[in-house]
């Protein structure tokens, strides 16, 4: 399973979600251009010490993306999208797949729309929006290997000062 963010806006959130492909054990996808210099301080601080230990690979562009992550049939891309009625709760998730967030601030073109294998979105109250990216992410990624089979062998982790065992 991968995880691609089709051109990021917020670097923050860009940071956060390196960060949880490196947790996860997952590549994470960038496809270009992002709307922050790449050097950015904001994405190093949310991406903390996790950098050596990131699979991150950069794509100048969409069509890049798509010819060398994508080239094999039995890759699926699963966009995460408001413009959806699939719930991904209903969604039954393969290994292979890549799950490809949408610009923050403008959601994902129609050529992107038109590669996906399939369009999922989260369910939430009427009226609202969206949420943000990073969290979307998680929650969707977090079905997607619970499905598969897919999280990694790992202890689990502690708890910090203060929680309840």
């Amino acid at each position: 399973m991968r995880l691609a963010l089709y051109q990021p806006d917020i670097p923050q959130n860009t940071g956060t979600l390196i960060r949880l492909g490196a947790c996860l054990g997952l590549p994470v996808d960038i496809i270009e251009p992002t709307g922050f210099p790449w050097s950015d301080r904001a994405l190093k601080r949310a991406g903390l010490d996790y950098w050596d230990i990131a699979d991150v690979t950069r794509h100048t562009e969409w069509e890049t993306f798509l010819a060398t992550t994508h080239a094999d049939a039995a890759r699926r891309l699963i966009l995460l999208t408001t413009k959806s009625d699939v719930p991904y709760t209903e969604f039954a998730f393969s290994a292979g797949d890549t799950i490809l967030l949408g610009r923050e601030s403008a959601g994902a073109p129609p050529e992107v729309h038109a590669a996906a294998n399939a369009r999922l979105t989260i369910p939430m109250r009427p009226g609202l929006r969206s949420m943000n990216v990073a969290l979307s992410a998680a929650m969707v990624l977090g079905e997607a290997l619970r499905q598969t089979k897919g999280f990694a062998d790992a202890a689990p982790m502690p708890l910090a000062a203060g929680e309840d065992e």
